[in-house]
């Protein structure tokens, strides 16, 4: 029980000299990996040989792969993917898996509580726009280092949004895998853990993720790691963080909505075509 006590007072003491050293232009730049692994036994792939499931995986390494960068400051970010060269031959990319759901940068601000997200969609420009989101973050007491920055934890849950890619899979047949497709439907809750620090006193985070007391350099949730690999602190020339502007604007809901049908009208097609599962569901 007395260890509460000596955290605060850490947190708080890093906070308070770190807060100094930021005058009000202050801008930052952190770089980010994010990973995402899949179960492909929840799309249709467990009659899938394990060399086809390798085959799979190396196809969708580039969507579920990524580096971004996070220009921040005090009120502002701007979350950007960073373009990759494909390599010679390899598959993915955004021509390959994912290439129709190519997200494009997102801005928030922490003091008009907006975010806005430029999103492509099957060759199609939307502007997504909507009220930031508070997280209810719980405060821990555990620390760790990354890199030189010294990180607390803190924890949340959150209700994902966008289109749930599981609750897709191809009909396999029988009443049982109907009500398995309608309770993967639902919505679900997905368990948050984060690792801020105090040195960078802004409540800026990669994706959706902000609020805490520091700058958030790492993200665990459900099968996605984002990690902050470097980071750079009032660079010599700095950046304009601009609003993206460009589609069709939409709430976020409206754009999960119209998501959601497209991808119910392609499994419709799929499970017309391939029946329980084609002839490709045994390679």
């Amino acid at each position: 029980m007395k260890k509460l006590p000596l955290k605060i007072t850490l947190l708080f003491t890093v906070f308070m000299a770190s807060a100094s050293l930021f005058a009000q232009d202050f801008q930052g730049k952190a770089y980010y990996m994010s990973k995402t692994t899949v179960d492909l036994d929840q799309f249709g792939g467990q009659d899938m040989s394990a060399e086809r499931k390798k085959q799979i995986q190396e196809r969708m390494k580039s969507f579920l792969e990524k580096e971004y960068t996070l220009t921040f400051t005090k009120s502002e970010s701007i979350y950007k993917e960073e373009e990759k060269l494909e390599a010679p031959g390899a598959g993915g990319g955004r021509r390959g898996f994912g290439g129709s759901f190519t997200g494009g940068p997102k801005y928030k601000n922490v003091q008009t509580k907006e975010v806005i997200q430029n999103q492509e969609f099957f060759g199609k420009q939307f502007l997504i726009k909507d009220d930031l989101k508070n997280l209810e973050w719980v405060m821990g007491t555990e620390t760790k280092k990354i890199g030189q920055y010294t990180c607390f934890k803190a924890t949340t849950t959150i209700v994902p949004t966008g289109v749930d890619f599981a609750s897709f899979r191809g009909p396999r047949g029988g009443d049982k895998d109907k009500e398995k497709d309608s309770t993967a439907k639902a919505p679900k809750t997905i368990n948050v853990v984060a690792w801020y620090s105090p040195q960078i006193p802004v409540n800026q985070g990669p994706d959706d993720y902000w609020g805490l007391p520091g700058l958030i350099l790492e993200v665990n949730a459900d099968r996605t790691t984002i990690l902050c690999t470097k980071i750079v602190l009032n660079p010599a020339e700095k950046e304009t963080i601009d609003k993206p502007k460009k589609g069709e604007e939409v709430t976020q809901a409206e754009y999960t909505e119209i998501t959601t049908k497209k991808m119910e009208e392609m499994r419709e097609m799929y499970g017309g075509r391939n029946g329980r599962g084609g002839r490709r569901g045994r390679n």
